[in-house]
């Protein structure tokens, strides 16, 4: 049974909505007359408690749900087969602006911003041991940490608030810088790895937890020595380790429980609060939304460490998956599956990373109650992302060396996949070894959420991209300008003060 300390049944929703600012009229709305008053509710810890669980609650909309697997097909990992979500059907194809591009991207971490300021301004008057108020806040900052992160992913400079505005007009501030952002997070981050407790993830962000999310922000802000250094305590620390028991059960309900690898992640549970809409056994699976292209299949390498192309390889066209890297079965379902769905497959494949298919039989008719059964965590940190993180930060910093080779390997050859140790003498160099590990991130990351940002870091969108067409041959465009997204027609006209990216 998963953790339930930050799952809401029906009830408790109710109670907190009224404690957090709802977004339906504006982020920075107030409380509701109907709701709980804050001026009565922080009165124990278990209304703290509650309160706590309010702002996690927010992790369970947009991309940090399990609609963050729709980032893939903004990307040149996947298609987006029905683009009625979020429209990277249209984005991929260059047509980027401010009224085209969805609004998730801006007023999900913003609700999750609001949600954290109003418990950081409140807590204080709970009467319960600062330290323990310390923990509570540590993990609050680690939270809006992680919104602000992904704020500053896809538009650079937003607006800092640091705590509640308390009128409509004080919300209405221009944007900070990128660099004024990053340091607010890295502010949030200290305070949270000092604070957290320093032990393996069970359902509450803890000390590793803010570690690897400061490790992802000083490689977005290309700081190689600080991103190396973190990841490296993280390694030396012991309190995670790559999950043996298969790397496909990393994505599955039953195994996340007090998994060693996963470092925070987005919890639901079945039957009271499964993952939203119809969740991605059904969307993804039943309906095929997420559409790997063969482009990302053949990335995947031949069991002796050759990609397909390479002399030596034995790649046989007329057997294409016989002899391939593991990973590529477990995260991609292939034709010679043979899983029955509700409409032909734009490119032939469909997402199986998280996907349970003992839990919706493909000769049985779509059945609501297959929506109870979807509720695996949203990973959003694992140990792997971390060695990875480490071998990139290393090599941009210092060149190749063992610690880096040792870092991939121990991820190449966890059980289950055994893939061949790093060639050294073929990836000797720093700009070979870069190609390497980003191709290492691309095959053992793939379908979770990470390609995008990735791309966009390393300055690779357009070109990748560039090498896709659509399932209607249409040739993929990169519209973004300086890789930061539009803000949104709609906020530019509630806050005049906010200034447009360049380019749109």
């Amino acid at each position: 049974m998963k953790n339930t300390k930050y799952i809401l049944i029906p009830m408790l929703a109710i109670m907190l909505t009224g404690l957090m600012p709802s977004c339906k009229k504006g982020f920075l709305d107030k409380n509701p007359t109907d709701a709980i008053s804050s001026q009565t509710f922080w009165q124990s810890d278990v209304d703290v408690q509650m309160g706590l669980t309010g702002v996690y609650r927010r992790l369970q909309s947009g991309f940090f749900s399990n609609r963050k697997l729709w980032l893939e097909t903004y990307s040149d990992n996947a298609y987006d087969r029905h683009s009625f979500f979020y429209g990277f059907q249209t984005l991929t194809l260059g047509s980027v602006n401010p009224t085209n591009v969805t609004t998730t991207f801006y007023t999900t971490p913003y609700t999750g911003i609001s949600s954290c300021n109003f418990f950081l301004d409140n807590v204080d008057k709970a009467p319960i041991s600062d330290a323990s108020k310390n923990t509570y806040k540590a993990e609050v900052r680690f939270l809006r940490a992680l919104f602000y992160f992904d704020l500053v992913q896809s538009y650079g400079g937003v607006v800092i608030y640091k705590t509640s505005p308390q009128t409509v007009e004080a919300s209405k501030i221009k944007q900070s810088t990128k660099a004024e952002v990053l340091a607010f997070i890295h502010d949030d981050l200290d305070f949270a790895i000092a604070n957290l407790a320093d032990v393996p993830y069970n359902g509450h962000a803890v000390k590793g937890s803010a570690q690897a999310l400061k490790v992802k922000a000083y490689l977005f802000d290309q700081k190689w020595p600080e991103a190396a250094i973190v990841a490296n305590q993280i390694i030396n620390g012991g309190k995670f380790s790559l999950y043996q028991g298969g790397y496909d059960k990393l994505f599955f309900t039953a195994t996340q429980q007090n998994n060693p690898e996963i470092m925070f992640s987005t919890k639901f549970l079945a039957p009271d609060n499964p993952q939203i809409g119809e969740g991605a056994l059904v969307e993804v699976s039943w309906y095929g939304s997420i559409a790997p292209y063969k482009n990302l299949v053949d990335d995947y390498e031949m069991t002796n460490g050759k990609r397909i192309n390479e002399p030596g390889s034995g790649y046989d066209a007329a057997n294409p998956y016989v002899n391939r890297d593991p990973r590529l079965r477990t995260t991609i379902e292939l034709p010679i599956d043979q899983i029955v769905h509700t409409d032909p497959l734009p490119t032939g494949f469909v997402q199986r990373k998280y996907i349970d298919f003992s839990l919706l039989p493909p000769n049985k008719s779509f059945d609501r109650t297959f929506i109870v059964k979807t509720d695996a965590n949203i990973i959003h940190l694992r140990y792997a992302d971390v060695l990875l993180m480490y071998a990139e930060a290393k090599n941009e910093a210092t060149g190749p060396d063992a610690t880096i080779y040792n870092a991939i390997n121990a991820i190449r050859s966890r059980t289950g996949v055994g893939m061949p140790a790093v060639d050294q003498t073929v990836y000797d160099t720093k700009e070979k070894l870069r190609e390497f590990i980003q191709h290492e991130r691309r095959i053992e990351l793939a379908l979770e959420g990470h390609r995008y940002f990735d791309l966009k870091r390393w300055g690779l969108m357009a070109a990748k991209l560039a090498a896709i067409t659509s399932p209607g041959g249409q040739p993929l465009l990169f519209g973004e300008k300086n890789n930061v997204l539009p803000f949104p027609q709609s906020e530019l006209d509630r806050n005049p003060n906010l200034d447009q990216n360049p380019g749109y």
